[in-house]
């Protein structure tokens, strides 16, 4: 879902539907969904290297970046971009140029971002996006990969778990205030309304995530109560949680997740599908299971 936002904020635009359909195979996708796509693996990536190293630093924004764009991305060398406006294409916003004058900053932006004791972490999540953006590193993915680095930032230090705090939608839905307010830190000096939006942007995102999981939760206890009439014996707990990791199921899924044969995998769900809780949905020639309900609360959400 976060790289479905992230992704719209720079034009990709795509579905839900096509997003989870395509996760675990993108044949037959379009270019738009393979490059939102491309944000989960920048995403998990970038986790993974900041849990192993306790810290961000460049190599592991350039690995996000990387991820993003299917191409190799180090520091711009050759002209800055000049970013516009985009209905009247005038120049809006000139980041610093010279790969010696990047590199000096990002290895400032890299102090800054793993410094604890500078500012309290959500002010100085708020300031490090600000500084990233500003610097403009990349030649592509700049935007996305800040706003993965966001994430990893309150894991790095301490105030998350796993990456479950997705702001963009919050940024997608207030695009011109976030834009603005970015160029008025550049143009005005304007912190204060920069920090206030993005710790609004932090308390509105926490509260609609924790009434999202309230709902996947009583989601599941439906899933399961609907599994106990389908299903001889209900079926395992196993089962449950392979239903509930993404709205669409694969037999080899639930073979896998369950240690089951796919003869049973495939009895199992045609069993949901027929007690009307999945929906069949072909995709070449495998066959989806669809947790409509799932779908739902997603999109919803």
């Amino acid at each position: 879902m976060e790289a479905q936002a992230s992704s719209e904020i720079e034009n990709v635009v795509t579905t839900t539907d096509e997003l989870f359909r395509h996760m675990d195979n993108d044949e037959g996708a379009s270019p738009d969904v393979k490059e939102a796509l491309r944000y989960r693996q920048g995403l998990f990536a970038g986790l993974d290297m900041a849990r192993e190293r306790g810290t961000l630093t460049r190599v592991t924004v350039e690995t996000i970046c990387t991820q993003l764009a299917g191409r190799s991305m180090t520091l711009r060398r050759g002209r800055g971009t000049i970013i516009a406006n985009p209905r009247t294409r005038q120049a809006v916003y000139t980041p610093p140029e010279g790969y010696d004058i990047l590199d000096q900053k990002m290895s400032a932006w890299e102090n800054y971002v793993n410094a604890p004791g500078a500012h309290d972490p959500l002010i100085r999540m708020a300031l490090s996006h600000y500084q990233f953006e500003a610097i403009h590193p990349f030649d592509d993915g700049n935007g996305r990969t800040g706003r993965i680095i966001n994430i990893l930032q309150l894991i790095n230090d301490g105030l998350l778990t796993s990456p479950a705090l997705y702001l963009s939608r919050y940024l997608i839905s207030t695009k011109t205030d976030y834009y603005r307010l970015l160029r008025e830190v550049t143009s005005e000096a304007n912190f204060t309304d920069w920090i206030v939006y993005m710790l609004e942007g932090v308390r509105a995102t926490a509260e609609s995530t924790l009434r999202l999981i309230d709902r996947l939760q009583q989601l599941q206890a439906e899933v399961r109560t609907a599994m106990d009439s389908a299903l001889p014996g209900g079926g395992p707990v196993a089962l449950t949680e392979v239903l509930m990791s993404q709205p669409y199921t694969r037999i080899r899924h639930v073979a896998q997740g369950c240690g089951v044969t796919r003869q049973t995998a495939s009895r199992w769900l045609s069993a949901l599908a027929d007690a009307g809780l999945l929906e069949r949905a072909e995709a070449g020639r495998e066959v989806l299971f669809l947790n409509q309900a799932y779908m739902r609360t997603l999109a919803e959400a």
